[in-house]
């Protein structure tokens, strides 16, 4: 029955579409993911990803706090924050085919609950912020009020992200929209967010943003050891993330991501809702880029329409493109590296570092499409002839 029915155009068996649909649907033909994982996987092979996790974990919690001093500590800590995010695009463009151009959305919703709950939590039970008295006349909107509590907090850094993800996931995949109209459409409402947070002045701090913390549920932040603290959570919620986009992969989910990227069409007409699948995927984006923005304001003292723009979201793309966007740990080690670049260049070249930063993108994608794992995937093979 089903060879009867297979689609014009697909080559039957031994490609990576038929071996992704196969996969996923779950029927008698060879899963050659498991046994010979193509370029689904960037050429990671399992035992090469585990290893270059162990050496990621080691890095960033052993290696990192026992050479670089707090200045440079905290700088790295502002990049794993960019890299959660990425992580997250990972997903849903390397795994899923959805080019997210948008993300800064979803981190910013994650970052500005959690500068609201801690300006409220700095002016104590009945206070407001500081800038509210200055462009607000001291009134402060009632929808602010449940960002006093903690757990309210970290509930909405979760759920509403995740909820508008939804909304226009279904939205958009529903009506079959992808590919470039995709990619537009999320940096269009990437553009409308930012404008939309400069205009509300008055409970945003318009394009200042908000800014002057002083404590971390309850903890200093001028305090060394605290800052420290703050790095551990963000390098240990980085690898907590790589660890879960792992396990998704591993998942039927997974396989149905990628079957759905490789050959929608008959992932749809075997009985699946590719809109669906595409949808949880965008979801589970969206709230890593939240964390992501959540950990960013104590990190780095200030959330603002600048940093979740359209600018701040091509950058989390362009981070994901050089390290790999197909490959497990390549959107985190190209985010880290993105990071390190632009203070690197910006420091060494104040007045240019921005156009050496964009050829090092423009050599990435032409010499290296697969990003910086395509570099260990070629030592790989040389090591291991087939």
């Amino acid at each position: 029955m089903s060879t009867t029915h297979t689609p014009a155009g697909h080559t039957p068996a031994g490609t990576t579409e038929t071996a992704a649909a196969t996969a996923a649907l779950g029927t008698t033909g060879p899963r050659t993911w498991r046994t010979a994982p193509p370029d689904v996987s960037g050429g990671w092979r399992p035992s090469g990803a585990l290893v270059g996790y162990v050496v990621l974990a080691l890095a960033l919690l052993l290696v990192a706090p026992a050479v670089l001093e707090p200045f440079r500590l905290g700088l790295l800590a502002k990049y794993c924050c960019w890299a959660i995010a990425a992580v997250g695009i990972g997903l849903a463009w390397g795994r899923g085919g959805m080019l997210v151009l948008g993300q800064g959305i979803y981190f910013g919703l994650g970052a500005y609950a959690m500068a609201m709950h801690m300006l409220l939590a700095d002016a104590g039970p009945e206070g407001i912020p500081d800038f509210m008295n200055l462009y607000a006349g001291g009134v402060m909107p009632t929808w602010w009020e449940p960002f006093r509590s903690p757990v309210v907090t970290l509930v909405a850094i979760v759920v509403v992200p995740a909820a508008v993800a939804g909304l226009l996931g279904l939205a958009i995949f529903k009506r079959r929209v992808k590919g470039a109209y995709f990619a537009i459409l999320s940096q269009a409402l990437t553009a409308a967010f930012a404008l939309l947070l400069i205009g509300q002045v008055k409970t945003t701090g318009g394009f200042n943003g908000l800014n002057n913390f002083q404590s971390f549920f309850g903890y200093s932040l001028y305090d060394p050891a605290n800052q420290q603290m703050l790095y551990f959570l963000a390098a240990g919620t980085l690898l907590a993330a790589v660890a879960l986009t792992s396990w998704l992969n591993s998942t039927r989910f997974g396989e149905l991501l990628v079957a759905t990227r490789d050959a929608e069409e008959r992932v749809r007409f075997l009985g699946h809702d590719p809109a669906n699948i595409k949808t949880v995927a965008y979801v589970v984006a969206a709230v890593l880029a939240a964390i992501g923005g959540a950990l960013f304001v104590p990190i780095v003292g200030i959330i603002s329409p600048e940093q979740v723009g359209v600018t701040a979201s091509i950058a989390m793309v362009a981070g994901v493109a050089l390290g790999g966007r197909a490959s497990l740990l390549g959107p985190a080690v190209g985010a880290l590296v993105i990071g390190y670049a632009e203070t690197y260049l910006s420091e060494s070249f104040p007045g240019s570092w921005s156009y050496f930063q964009g050829a090092l993108f423009v050599f990435v994608v032409l010499l290296l499409p697969g990003g910086i794992a395509q570099l260990l995937t070629r030592r790989s093979k040389k090591e291991v002839p087939a």
